[in-house]
């Protein structure tokens, strides 16, 4: 599920997985791979701690919210509408609670999320651009502070909510702890995961 984060720029914003079998996550209407999200921020990690830092990768933004969908309708499997009724369409929300846990294997049904996504979206660059003295971050049009950003990478890494299916990640997420682990950016000082 997604979760309110405090972006600088837009106000209170959803960031977060949105269907337990796809690891794609959304951010407001911009829609990206959670395996691009990490593998850029250990790109950023490896970056010389001084300087400004950017990257991208491809994503998707969908403009009107009737082409993003109804996730609650969706969920309730009452209203399929948009890009998002169409995922739970195809990968419903599990009928026992207890199977609400996000998949760590979500990256095999990418195909199909990225064919019904480019029915509703447009294609687009996501940039990730950090301050030099590491205070903000922007992904697109969005900026955080530092303590926001670094509350986005935790959610990844436990699998948002409701967390990792048996508290296994992909290894793109394990990666990404790792290079940050390493890391002297600015942006990462005091980043802590929890187990």
């Amino acid at each position: 599920m997604p979760l309110a984060f405090e972006s600088i720029s837009h106000g209170t914003i959803a960031f977060g997985f949105f269907n337990i079998e796809s690891d794609m996550l959304l951010l407001d209407r911009y829609f990206f791979f959670a395996e691009e999200f990490c593998r850029c921020l250990t790109v950023i990690a490896e970056k010389t701690p001084q300087l400004p830092c950017e990257t991208g990768w491809e994503g998707y933004g969908i403009l009107d919210p009737e082409d993003v969908g109804d996730l609650m309708g969706a969920i309730h499997g009452i209203r399929h509408s948009g890009f998002i009724g169409e995922v739970y369409r195809r990968f419903p929300f599990p009928e026992r609670p207890e199977d609400f846990r996000q998949n760590p294997e979500g990256a095999r049904t990418r195909e199909e999320v990225e064919t019904i996504i480019k029915r509703f979206g447009t294609p687009i660059q996501v940039i990730l651009s950090v301050a030099p003295e590491g205070d903000w971050v922007s992904l697109g049009p969005y900026r955080f502070t530092r303590r926001v950003f670094q509350d986005l990478i935790g959610y990844v890494w436990q699998g948002g909510y409701p967390r990792w299916k048996d508290e296994v990640r992909p290894d793109y997420v394990v990666s990404m702890k790792e290079g940050i682990g390493l890391s002297l950016c600015a942006i990462f000082s005091g980043l802590k995961l929890l187990p």
